[in-house]
């Protein structure tokens, strides 16, 4: 794919270039509780505006129901984009339509304009090739050029990330560059041992994952809700845990297949549980109790792994080459419950190889927890894409900016 370089090579001065980011920032009301991704895409508009170009950035933020709502704004992205910047940003209302095509018809050279959320129009997400396609002729006339650098959605065959770009001219940003590049050394160059940390809520969410790296990966440990059905499958208790009965089945192939491969595949020895789920606005004390994996209480609910698990896994980071980390340990965002998560995270800062913080919650704790970015090899703005790149998917989004 070409990318943003050569597209500065041409010049830009005066042409207005589309910017497909991710600006789908968490927020509290109108106040952003985390700008990484927002952050992400800096590089890229930067340069363009320095070289004179004028600057339409779009993204998505939510799930709208392909209309206008509030709560979805862009706006507050948009003012945060702007700080960023140290320049103003100018705030387009709707996707294609009046406010559009005025905001975009008055940027001068080097300036940046923010288009409203585009899944408030029906044709961003539609399933309709020609629906679809019709939004993307609208937003084309935005624009003389498009860079994709929203990493974060291009697993989605949407009008602003697939069919945009086969309407103009088309570059990858620097984001984007850099996240291929991130996911080329997981599954092309991979330097050994390769540890694979998956959490988060349900195994049904990382199959495709755990199917594909069990040839590559040399170890895989296991936390977050998802070890619960592990557990249960193994004939475990795990009380009122979160549970996919229908994936027990799966999880008994995936430890028989580890094991006939020889990739070391870790469980929890130890949970921290509790009577219930705590309360993550008031994060009251909650009391939790230490047992072990394979001797939880029928009433109780497990929430985090355990003091002996972050030492296991701990020492099994500690020589890793390679390390993709997706997913929290335990309910990280309560302080009783995020010493799994931190102990992972530590140890990723503490392996001697290169390690990947695999997007979503696994990078928005990294932050909540108070660690240093850039001490990470690369902290990923996907979740969702990163994971579908490691199960061997074509992403919708990068096929489009191949040539």
């Amino acid at each position: 794919m070409k990318t943003i370089d050569e597209l500065l090579a041409q010049g830009v001065s005066g042409k207005r270039v589309f910017v497909r980011a991710d600006l789908n920032v968490p927020l509290d009301g109108t106040t952003i509780t985390d700008d990484g991704r927002i952050r992400a895409v800096v590089p890229t508009v930067k340069a363009l505006a320095a070289a004179g170009a004028r600057v339409v950035v779009a993204s998505h933020l939510g799930r709208p129901k392909g209309a206008p709502d509030p709560a979805f704004s862009l706006a507050p992205a948009a003012a945060r984009l702007g700080e960023l910047l140290g320049a103003d940003v100018a705030f387009a209302t709707d996707t294609v339509g009046d406010s559009a095509q005025a905001v975009v018809a008055g940027l001068a050279d080097g300036r940046v304009a923010v288009l409203e959320n585009l899944r408030f129009n029906a044709g961003e997400t539609s399933k309709d090739d020609a629906e679809r396609g019709a939004f993307a002729d609208l937003l084309a006339t935005l624009a003389d050029m498009y860079v994709g650098d929203g990493f974060g959605a291009v697993h989605r065959k949407h009008a602003s990330v697939f069919d945009l770009p086969a309407r103009l001219p088309h570059y990858a940003g620097y984001l984007i560059a850099t996240e291929v590049g991130v996911l080329k050394k997981l599954t092309e160059d991979v330097r050994r041992p390769y540890v694979v940390a998956l959490g988060g809520s349900k195994v049904s969410d990382k199959i495709g994952v755990i199917d594909n790296l069990l040839d590559k990966a040399d170890r895989i440990l296991i936390g977050g809700g998802m070890v619960f059905t592990f557990l249960a499958a193994k004939g475990h208790e795990v009380g009122t845990s979160l549970l996919q009965e229908d994936q027990k089945q799966k999880c008994l192939e995936y430890l028989a297949e580890a094991e006939r491969r020889g990739v070391e595949f870790a469980l929890p020895v130890d949970i921290l549980v509790s009577d219930g789920f705590p309360d993550l606005k008031a994060k009251a004390p909650t009391h939790p109790e230490t047992v072990a994996a394979d001797a939880m209480p029928a009433g109780k609910l497990g929430l985090d792994i355990g003091p002996d698990t972050r030492k296991l896994y701990a020492a099994k980071l500690a020589d890793a080459g390679t390390v993709f980390w997706n997913g929290p340990m335990g309910v990280f965002e309560h302080p009783d419950y995020a010493e799994g998560t931190r102990a992972v995270a530590q140890a990723l800062l503490d392996a001697p190889g290169f390690t990947v913080v695999g997007g979503g919650d696994s990078a928005a704790a990294v932050r909540t927890l108070g660690f240093d970015e850039n001490a990470f090899g690369h902290i990923s703005t996907g979740g969702g894409a990163s994971l579908e790149y490691l199960e061997g998917k074509t992403l919708p989004g990068l096929a489009a900016l191949e040539d």
